[in-house]
């Protein structure tokens, strides 16, 4: 069930919010928009450009059977940045910002959500001695990230969407229900899986390499290939991290399709993939992360990730798709170590 916990004020969208223990959804929808596609991304991306804000990357997200439009906007705030300073590189996924345009519906009206900020917050910085000031932190962003939209043709809202769940569950997500045991009960951080590890000095070169190995599209459009690694952002966060956000065609195909399959809620011949709402989950990720005297590279656990932004789409959907997240974690590891 969809919740709508802030009033549609303009002041609101700068105010801390106030959740329900079981009310904070991992994406938020912020516009349900009364002007086209193109028209309304066009006019988001003129709004971050007036920003305080930095885009990092934009995607064509592709839709099964380009039967819904999506576009995918990665950004970073530096004012998140530099209040996370002091905390490890490897908590580098909560300042990383994703804003969706799509269309869905009968008419193909066209939606903005955003991967919330405080609930990644509340995940990734759930052990830190300023565990407070960093989630107000990412509620301040997440105003800002509202605030984009404010112009735009339509109605500004602030609806918390599915997955849904309480501080206390982020704090120690290891998963959700009876699929806990798929992401073996491990918090985020055993879910970084190490691929390679290097000197600290080499750095730089594993960063130049690791890029790379990834970035080995080849232009197709095929749905069955997980191995089509296109780098869609690089960011160099800090000088001791570099965050890679990655997708391909199957990624995307199977992210929408498994969200969709299952789905009842805005669901039609007209609008077959919903599911078309959670292109935020995107990029997966890899970290180059410079600490304790190493370079050393990470990616998640694709059932972890998958349990985080898709729990919604229904235990069926998860186990029939238990190959996915195997084949994703293989095709990264391949690439990486070739």
């Amino acid at each position: 069930m969809k919740k709508l916990i802030v009033a549609m004020v303009a002041l609101s969208f700068w105010a801390p919010l106030s959740f329900a223990d079981d009310e904070i959804g991992i994406f938020e929808t912020i516009l349900e928009s009364s002007d086209p596609f193109f028209e309304t991304y066009t006019a988001l991306e003129q709004a971050i450009a007036g920003s305080s804000l930095e885009l990092q990357a934009v995607h064509n997200v592709r839709v099964p059977d380009a039967k819904h439009k999506a576009r995918l906007y990665v950004l970073t705030s530096p004012a998140l940045v530099e209040a996370a300073a002091a905390e490890s590189p490897r908590t580098v996924s909560a300042q990383i910002l994703r804003i969706a345009v799509f269309t869905s519906g009968d008419q193909q009206n066209t939606f903005v959500n955003m991967a919330n900020p405080v609930a990644h917050a509340m995940i990734y910085f759930a052990e830190s001695s300023n565990y407070d000031a960093l989630v107000a932190s990412a509620e301040k962003v997440a105003g800002e990230m509202r605030e984009l939209v404010t112009t735009i043709p339509g109605r500004a809202v602030s609806v918390q969407t599915e997955p849904l769940r309480s501080e206390k569950h982020y704090n120690k997500f290891k998963g959700d229900g009876p699929a806990r045991m798929m992401a073996k009960f491990r918090t985020w951080d055993k879910s970084q899986l190490l691929i390679l590890e290097d000197s600290a000095a080499n750095f730089e070169t594993v960063v130049e390499d690791v890029v790379a190995a990834l970035h080995v599209s080849n232009d197709t459009n095929d749905v069955s290939d997980p191995t089509a690694w296109e780098v869609i952002s690089n960011i160099r966060v800090r000088d001791d991290v570099v965050h890679l956000g990655l997708s391909n065609p199957f990624i995307e195909d199977k992210m929408i399709g498994i969200n969709s399959s299952y789905r009842k809620e805005g669901k039609s011949a007209q609008s077959p993939y919903p599911g078309v709402d959670h292109i935020a989950a995107l990029p997966t990720e890899v970290l180059i992360v410079r600490e304790g005297g190493q370079t050393k590279v990470f990616h998640y656990g694709q059932m972890w990730r998958m349990q985080l932004y898709f729990w919604d789409s229904g235990y069926r959907a998860f186990t029939a798709n238990m190959g996915v997240p195997g084949d994703i974690v293989e095709a990264i590891e391949e690439a990486v170590l070739e």
